[in-house]
């Protein structure tokens, strides 16, 4: 909005030429975002603690779990909403890319949200069924993904890390291939949001290295140069993934040990939809792989733990998710918490390689 009301006035005052710029807009989204996370976090807080919405912990979970039980949940609302504001505010409202990340990130938040609030009328931590939630989250994908798909520029070609000359073009498989994506990084999200601050930390180190892959493959001269998909409009996809990591900052200072709030399903579903997406338009797919890999870790810890106990009747760790492992073998929370972001910072950095090695 203020790109559309403010940068036709730099023909008159050369000031507002700045809005011109996709690196400006994209650090003025995080000032909005984190600003708006501040202003209502508090209020936030206060209105749920008041309405009784308070987390509601697995009986089979870590017994140290148990105190946390009626903290503050759904704070997703918090960063969806601080997300929103900011894109109107920062973003090119005429991006198609951007409505569409927005809109797939809110429809996967509205799923969890319902999630959530299935478990506070319950008063257990069984929300929907996990049959009804995937075919939630599958039918707002490939809706997303077709939508996607009918954009300029949309290329049916994956890029495969530290191979740029190999391209698989997946015809109309892409639309299930993009689905995928969308679905597993949002579960592998939700998996990961275990420990305060925990999931939010790799989702703000995640979501600032997409705003580097997506500026890069919507600027044609660096794309050229880097040697991957040039993506018309996609530059502007950089100010969402500014204004993620800084909604997940702003609630990270609500969220961080001893958390005041939890995000829930509402945030954990549509954070992972919105990385999703941010790898889709970029068209750095498999990346999101290397970039996740705290996400992908978790969710492969479930995965192997499931698999193992139904084929051998054994279990690989003491409980999955994997951080769940570490609790039980006597790390302390913050220790967990803070050694994975710095493995999370560890896989940013090998993401970022890929654009020069090969």
């Amino acid at each position: 909005m203020l790109y559309a009301l403010l940068y036709p006035l730099h023909s008159s005052y050369s000031v507002f030429n700045v809005f011109r710029y996709i690196t400006f807009r994209t650090v003025l989204a995080g000032i909005l975002a984190l600003g708006v996370s501040f202003i209502l976090g508090p209020w936030l807080i206060a209105r749920l603690t008041a309405m009784r919405v308070g987390q509601q912990i697995r009986p089979d979970g870590p017994s140290s779990h148990l105190s946390k039980a009626g903290t503050p949940t759904m704070g997703g609302v918090l960063i969806l909403f601080s997300l929103t504001a900011a894109l109107i505010l920062a973003a090119d409202v005429t991006n198609l890319h951007v409505w569409l990340a927005l809109g797939t990130t809110l429809s996967f938040g509205a799923i969890g949200f319902f999630d959530d609030y299935r478990k506070l009328l319950r008063r257990n931590s069984a929300g929907i069924s996990g049959r009804q939630k995937l075919a939630a989250q599958f039918a707002v994908a490939l809706l997303a993904a077709f939508l996607l798909s009918q954009l300029p520029g949309f290329s049916s070609e994956v890029t495969v890390p530290f191979l740029k000359e190999i391209r698989l073009d997946l015809g109309w498989g892409y639309l299930l291939f993009a689905a995928l994506v969308m679905v597993g990084a949002s579960n592998a999200v939700n998996l990961t949001d275990g420990l305060d601050g925990l999931a939010i930390g790799p989702v703000i180190i995640t979501g600032a290295t997409y705003a580097i892959f997506t500026y890069v493959s919507g600027h044609a001269e660096i794309a050229r140069y880097l040697q991957v998909p040039y993506v018309p409009g996609a530059g502007e996809m950089a100010v969402f993934c500014g204004a993620l990591a800084a909604a997940g900052l702003g609630f990270l200072w609500f969220n961080a040990y001893p958390a005041k709030i939890f995000m829930g399903d509402t945030g954990s579903l549509s954070l992972g939809a919105a990385l999703g997406m941010a790898a889709l338009i970029s068209k750095q797919e498999v990346v999101l792989v290397i970039a996740g890999g705290v996400f992908v870790a978790e969710a492969v810890s479930v995965i192997f733990q499931v698999a193992s106990y139904k084929l051998r009747k054994k279990r690989i760790f003491r409980m999955a998710p994997i951080h769940h492992h570490f609790e039980l073998l006597g790390w302390p929370e913050p220790l967990i918490i803070v050694r994975f972001w710095i493995v999370s910072i560890l896989c940013a950095l090998s993401a970022l390689s890929t654009l020069k090695l090969r």
